[in-house]
């Protein structure tokens, strides 16, 4: 049935179903830190739909209204049970999509994205259809511009799961009826806009064009009733996610890590600072069980982690081929990281081969530490990342484990490491220092480091140790004239 409603003219009738992909581009799932092994999927209400030239108001008391521009698919021929080399032909048109999203209510709905994405008007299409019949699925251009200026611009070509195989997957599990839109999901560069800004998508396939489907924001002046359901609620987790990057959200804090930070942790050795964190109370705080492939292996790093769990058959067949959560580790591993595995102590079989270490290493990272095995080990040593295990072993990942998760808090040869923690490794073994004590940590075992120079220079002169390991009295006035003479 036709209609003359303005928000279904371009398709020209209202669609039974909208279904939208969370995460299908690489540059996105990178920007974000994660790739999903397969696509996932939200409904929007059909009532969000809007036509180019319109307006989206931003709720009144709320601060994160974000754009995406995508691609919409639109179904001709009903899908039900179709294979991904079939699916392509039961696809009628393309078009330009915005996927507006209310990141204040993302919370409220988490997942499902009710309240957040399903808003009216908070799913523009247009303003022209393309015909799918022409169009090569794999060369298809994207574009987004805000207030004229160019923030996302990708291809099909970007796309973890090609169109047609999410057409296919979604015939899997119910019937995709003629006029449904399916939202393909956003490339990097989706962002914040606010009242006055102006965002265009535009598609375009080969010399065909949908022209720019164009949305203006403005501000909405009626709040929301408390009596009648949970408010706007925002933080920083939300921001960073809306903005794209802690530097556009303004939250760039100063890192853990600092280069001086880290000059000074390169100067203490382990055993320093394992003494000034147990004067501390941190006496659990070593990563046990592990050794230096290569002798003099030294490094300083902020944890990545990564989880295995004990192999079963039945799960090691679905989370363990393809692009898994190892595999994801070691290409989100990002320079002065530290990949750390928790693998139980179970050394039955490698967590990591040279091909994984040489990865690891092209990518900047500080180290690898895992209380698991090595496969490939000579291999491994020689790629020249420290690496530090439990020991050797030829078997593959299967025998032993299940690639499970990865930017968690692990357990660790008998600790637990949070991602972001500081690691120092040496001869002496690893250790997990807290980023909110590491610079007084390392200032104390400076000076530790210091005075017991100092000591062994007496010793080593012919004074005997008593009273001057550790320093009494005299001693300590003595070491202190000198000082700061």
């Amino acid at each position: 049935m036709t209609t003359t409603d303005p928000r279904f003219a371009v398709l020209g009738a209202r669609p039974g179903k909208i279904v939208a992909v969370h995460l299908s581009y690489a540059s996105r799932a990178d920007q974000r830190g994660r790739r999903p092994v397969a696509p996932s999927y939200f409904f929007k209400p059909s009532s969000s739909l809007a036509p180019s030239d319109a307006a989206i108001e931003r709720p009144s008391g709320t601060e994160l209204l974000a754009f995406e521009g995508e691609i919409a698919l639109v179904i001709g021929e009903p899908a039900r049970w179709v294979a991904p080399d079939t699916a392509w032909n039961h696809v009628a048109s393309l078009t330009a999509a915005n996927d507006f999203g209310l990141y204040d209510l993302r919370a409220n709905d988490k997942g499902s994205n009710v309240r957040s994405k399903g808003g009216d008007g908070y799913t523009p299409l247009g303003p022209a259809l393309l015909d799918a019949r022409s169009i090569d699925p794999a060369a298809v251009r994207l574009r987004t511009w805000v207030n004229g200026e160019l923030v996302q611009d990708d291809s099909t070509a970007g796309l973890l799961f090609p169109l047609a195989q999410i057409v296919a997957d979604l015939s899997q599990h119910f019937t995709l009826e003629t006029g449904d839109v399916i939202l393909t999901g956003t490339p990097a560069g989706s962002s914040v806009v606010v009242p006055g800004d102006v965002v265009e998508v535009q598609v375009d396939a080969g010399t065909q064009s949908t022209g720019r489907l164009r949305t203006t924001v403005t501000q909405g002046t009626r709040p929301f009733d408390a009596a009648l359901g949970s408010l706007p609620a925002v933080d920083d987790t939300q921001r960073l996610e809306a903005w794209g990057s802690a530097e556009a959200a303004g939250l760039a804090p100063t890192p853990a890590l600092t280069p001086e930070l880290r000059a000074k942790l390169e100067r203490v050795p382990v055993a320093g600072l394992s003494a000034q964190l147990r004067k501390r109370g941190l006496d659990d705080v070593t990563i046990d069980g592990v050794h230096a492939l290569t002798p003099g292996s030294r490094f300083v790093g902020t944890a990545r982690t990564l989880r295995f769990l004990p192999h079963r058959e039945d799960l090691f067949a679905a989370r363990g081929g393809g692009y898994n959560a190892q595999k994801r580790a070691f290409d989100a591993v990002g320079a002065g990281e530290v990949i750390v595995i928790e693998a139980r102590g179970e050394t039955g079989s490698g967590t990591l081969g040279d091909i994984l270490a040489i990865r690891a290493h092209a990518r900047g990272a500080a180290a690898i530490v895992t209380d698991g095995g090595v496969r490939d080990a000579e291999a491994v040593a020689a790629v020249g990342i420290p690496v530090f295990s439990a020991g050797a072993h030829p078997a593959v990942l299967g025998r032993r484990h299940v690639p499970w998760e990865t930017d968690v808090a692990v357990g660790c040869g008998g600790t637990t490491v949070e991602p972001g923690d500081i690691l120092v490794g040496d001869g002496d073994g690893v250790i997990v220092i807290p980023p909110a004590l590491a610079e007084e940590v390392v200032d104390a075992a400076l000076a530790q480091e210091e005075e017991d120079a100092w000591i062994a220079r007496q010793v080593a002169s012919g004074h005997p140790v008593d009273g001057l390991f550790p320093m009494n009295a005299a001693w300590r006035a003595r070491y202190e004239a000198e000082r700061n003479a």
